[in-house]
């Protein structure tokens, strides 16, 4: 007898923990609202909370799987991903179809309109960042985007060129066709240049090292016309 009421105690105390959950989660979207009849605080409402922009950010690279999200974004917990998910599909930014690897995450039209907020909104934190810290980390998406916000369409008008990029295992690839940009992960075997950095890219970048001093000291490697390293820093560079 007393072994089951053991096991009855064991099961309110399972769902006893479930509700709490519920009802956490339930009070955290009742309390989401600023009060305030506000496009700023209504957008702040749907994509303010903690991650929710770096989820947009992946799925503005390309369409994920949930098992790809929660690799690009290891520090996450799934269950915060999961409410996160949820939270952006309700407001109609994401969607989701099922595929044999899973449900698909997307961005709806609607997501979607967030892409030129985003690069304007990474271009402004490129400025603000330092040398990475010991528990910072750059995804394969971290860096499309860091692609994407430093560019300066201005100064590619009439070039055609295009890059292969190493930053440790990550692959990149960018393609510049008269002022326009496509940027993807992975190889690119006919690329004009292909650069080996490494962290040294963000130095790059914001013009803390020359391309020449970067080759001379050995911290950038490069194959191909070496002279296209310079056009890669004058076309991604980090402020004006």
């Amino acid at each position: 007898m007393s072994e089951v009421q053991s096991t009855d105690s064991m099961f309110e105390l399972a769902e006893s923990s479930q509700l709490e959950a519920i009802m956490s989660e339930l009070e955290s979207l009742t309390s989401r609202s600023y009060g305030q009849y506000c496009g700023l605080a209504r957008a702040l409402e749907v994509v303010g909370e903690r991650w929710a922009l770096l989820v947009v950010r992946d799925l503005l690279v390309r369409s994920q799987t949930y098992a790809e999200l929660q690799r690009g974004l290891p520090r996450l917990p799934v269950d915060i991903l999961s409410t996160r998910l949820r939270e952006l599909e309700s407001a109609g930014v994401v969607s989701h179809t099922e595929s044999p690897d899973g449900l698909v995450y997307a961005l709806t039209p609607l997501g979607l309109e967030l892409d030129d907020i985003l690069v304007r909104l990474g271009r402004w934190g490129a400025t603000l960042l330092g040398a990475p810290s010991g528990e910072e980390i750059v995804t394969p998406s971290s860096l499309v985007m860091a692609l994407r916000t430093t560019f300066h369409q201005e100064i590619a008008a009439g070039l055609h060129v295009s890059y292969e990029i190493h930053v440790g295992d990550i692959v990149l690839n960018a393609r510049i066709d008269d002022g326009d940009l496509a940027v993807g992960t992975g190889p690119l075997p006919d690329a004009d240049l292909v650069i080996e950095a490494g962290l040294s890219l963000r130095a790059l970048m914001a013009a803390d090292i020359t391309p020449e001093a970067a080759l001379a000291e050995q911290l950038v490697t490069v194959t191909g016309n070496r002279e296209l390293l310079t056009t890669f820093v004058d076309l991604f560079r980090i402020g004006a």
